[in-house]
């Protein structure tokens, strides 16, 4: 029985092998097999044991001719998507506001106020970008102003931004190159693909078993062959032999592929270096051009494309600025400087210089807060000159216009003579360039008299600003600047004197002769880890509010140091002047100007991958009782913070101490902000106070929300009931409320 169970296993055995081998020599009858794998099958040798017999698999043979010749493919150049008419990006911002004390010396209850505004950037085709803003503040309040002002303006800053973002998204420079790139980088890919499967192919198991046969055979045959014993040769040896041959062309082959596609992958590396190149140089002049006349001759050499370069960019960069509407005129120290307008705006800068400027001014030029009655009051300007602003020049300045003026020569002494606030004026302003870091600025002006000064003499406008026989309308300036490269140190000073009866729209008063100056230096430490910043001046503060004949002689100075240091706290130190408006009267206020040293120190560090921020700051006013009524006279203030970045909660703790020569007042608050989804966010706070002076402690609490919801903007609210200090030195209750809309887009 044991017998026949053994027999029968033989018999199972030798039908497999039969089976396998008629497949394997059906299999080789198939043209253009090669074996392709191998597999094992059990020969049984006795009742208990077996012999593993190796066994050759064949499949069709993956040819790969690198002989024949190669398909070409042409290269489709795909042309970058059309730019859209226009793209509009911005915002939209509506902002009520509720406060039932104005924290300000002025009092006045229940204040209520409306603000909507808008400010948009619009591009046309991705290469002409203009701006367009719009705001309007509405309140019921008495003091402060009702505002409503619209803007479109162009300035040549916008356009070379936008050039500065085309040339980021700039593939290649020209039409050709980008074609001999196409070309390179696809004969490359199909160099790639031919070397990667030879290599595929002849680093098969299948194939490396057969050379190492062919080896084998060859080896015998020459040992045989020297050893004067000759075999004639099989159709299996001329196999082996033809192999042996063919992977030496494969090898040849290989080498030859390999070298090309060196050769080409070098070419293909200067090209992009050349454009590499091109574009940092590009980068490097619309970054780094000292002015647009400059900029325009650099981008002339460089035959860029319309996608980068318009062809109208000469025009567009020698448009200095255009604007309608609200604007700030500012051009020099004794003509108009920092003045709000409405009305048009335009200045022109390709070789030669141009601008104009005309529209009604507001009633009291720097300040848009206090609401007083005032008549109407415009400018009109006109300066033309040669030379780039930025370098050197010379400009001539004529402006003419109406101002209320200040002080006594500007009121009649007889009420009933009808004041005549006409003024007119002229300036020649030269600057020179001595370096490409160092200009020095020179000024001269004359201007109209006084209203009461050329009624006695019988003249007008225009004659008391012809009349060369007198100097007390004159004015002028002189100013320097530059920077050392060696100590990366910057200057700067100014130097003005204006004569009693000088007008112009960049001061306030006339009746007294003024003086002012300033100095400023700015230096940086430790690879500009450290950068002090220190000024001087004297009688630069000019503000309306000032008497007729005022006259400072106080020389603020001012110090700023900041560090950076990485890993760091960033610490910050200043000594600097602050003025404080207050209001004595109906119609009478006052500007008081005083020092202030002010710390601040603040540092966003980890903590176990938590995120967090540590900010501590101090601050005092060196002013009088008698100079202010500001109620922190000659005060210190310290107030620091902790804040926590959680996954879903944003938690801060803050602490504040106001310490005055009558009291001090303490406040610790801590405010809870939680992200409870993603399009929504709430908040609460809770505050204690306590005042020294009555042993006073109050609580205040706050909360907040914000809704974010799509395709409409974010939603955020706030709502806090807080103290602040009364005039009485006690606490008063303080409710504020506050309700945002804002959509970017």
């Amino acid at each position: 029985m044991k017998c026949f169970s053994v027999l029968m296993k033989k018999i199972v055995h030798v039908g497999a092998l039969i089976f396998c081998c008629l497949t394997v020599s059906a299999q080789q009858q198939l043209p253009g097999s090669i074996p392709v794998d191998s597999a094992y099958i059990l020969i049984s040798k006795g009742c208990k044991m077996q012999e593993a017999m190796k066994i050759m698999l064949y499949g069709p043979v993956q040819h790969v001719d690198l002989v024949a010749s190669r398909p070409r493919i042409k290269p489709v150049y795909v042309p970058p998507p059309k730019p859209p008419l226009l793209n509009i990006k911005g915002n939209v911002t509506y902002d009520f506001f509720y406060q039932s004390n104005v924290d300000t010396p002025f009092t006045e209850r229940d204040i209520h106020q409306h603000i909507l505004q808008t400010n948009l950037l619009v591009t046309v085709k991705d290469q002409y970008p203009f701006r367009i803003a719009f705001s309007t503040q509405q309140g019921n309040s008495s003091l402060f102003r009702n505002l409503t002002g619209a803007r479109l303006f162009y300035h040549s800053s916008d356009f070379k931004n936008q050039l500065l973002m085309n040339a980021r998204r700039w593939v290649v420079s020209k039409y050709k190159q980008q074609l001999d790139a196409d070309k390179m980088k696809l004969l490359m890919d199909s160099l790639r693909m031919q070397i990667s499967g030879v290599h595929t192919h002849y680093n098969s198991e299948a194939y490396q078993q057969k050379i190492v046969e062919a080896r084998e055979f060859m080896f015998r045959w020459k040992r045989d062959s020297a050893l004067g014993i000759v075999k004639p040769l099989s159709e299996k040896d001329a196999e082996y032999m033809a192999l042996l041959e063919k992977g030496n062309r494969y090898k040849a082959e290989v080498d030859s592929l390999q070298d090309k596609y060196a050769k080409l992958k070098q070419k293909y590396d200067k090209l992009n270096a050349k454009i590499g190149a091109e574009k940092v140089q590009l980068l490097d002049v619309l970054q780094h051009s000292k002015n647009n006349k400059e900029l325009i001759d650099a981008l002339d050499a460089m035959n860029l494309p319309d996608t980068v370069l318009p062809r109208n960019y000469r025009t567009l960069l020698a448009i200095r600025s255009v604007g309608i509407g609200r604007a700030m005129v500012d051009y020099s120290e004794l003509t108009a400087k920092n003045i709000s307008i409405t009305g048009v705006q335009l200045e022109l800068n390709p070789s030669w210089y141009l601008a104009v400027a005309s529209g009604s001014v507001d009633y009291t030029f720097r300040n848009f807060i206090v609401k007083e009655k005032r008549s109407p009051q415009y400018i009109n300007l006109i300066r033309a000159g040669v030379g780039q602003k930025e370098s050197s020049h010379i400009y001539l300045t004529y402006y003419m216009g109406k101002k209320e003026l200040y002080g006594a020569n500007a009121i009649p002494l007889d009420s009933a003579v009808k004041v005549d606030n006409h003024l007119m004026g002229v300036s020649l302003e030269g600057q020179w360039s001595l370096g490409r870091q160092t200009f020095i600025t020179g000024e001269v002006a004359k201007s109209s008299l006084p209203y009461n000064i050329r009624r006695v003499h019988g003249q007008n406008n225009v004659s008391s600003m012809l009349n060369f026989s007198g100097h007390t309308n004159e004015a002028w300036s002189v100013g320097a600047e530059t920077v050392v490269p060696r100590a990366a140190i910057k200057l700067s000073g100014m130097y003005k004197r204006m004569g009693g009866d000088f007008q112009s729209f960049s001061m306030y008063t006339t009746g007294s002769q003024q003086t002012a100056w300033t100095l400023q230096a700015e230096q940086p430490f430790f690879k500009r880890q450290l950068t002090v910043t220190g000024a001087l001046r004297k009688n630069t503060y000019a503000t309306f509010y000032e008497p007729a004949v005022f006259e400072s002689n106080t020389i603020f100075k001012s110090l700023q140091v900041t560090m950076r240091i990485p890993k760091l706290p960033v610490v910050t130190l200043a000594y600097q002047p602050t003025s404080q408006l207050v209001k004595l009267g109906d119609g009478n206020f006052t500007q008081q100007i005083f020092n202030t040293l002010s710390g601040t120190a603040v540092y966003n560090y980890k903590y176990k991958s938590i995120m967090m921020n540590s900010m501590l700051m101090y601050s005092r006013f060196y002013n009088k009782q008698t100079d202010t009524s500001f109620v922190y006279y000659n005060s210190r203030n310290v107030t620091g913070s902790q804040t926590v970045f959680l996954k879903k909660f944003t938690i801060t703790g803050q602490f504040n101490a106001s310490l005055t020569a009558d009291y001090n007042l303490y406040s610790n608050t801590g405010d809870v902000s939680w992200k409870a989804l993603k399009w929504l966010e709430a908040g609460a706070s809770l505050q204690h106070n306590y005042q020294s002076k009555y042993n006073i402690t109050q609580y205040g609490y706050g909360m907040n929300l914000r809704f974010i919801i799509p395709y409409v903007g974010e939603i955020s609210g706030r709502a806090e009931k807080r103290y602040m200090p009364g005039s009485a030195k006690q606490l008063v209750s303080n409710n504020t409320g506050r309700i945002t809309y804002t959509k970017i887009f």
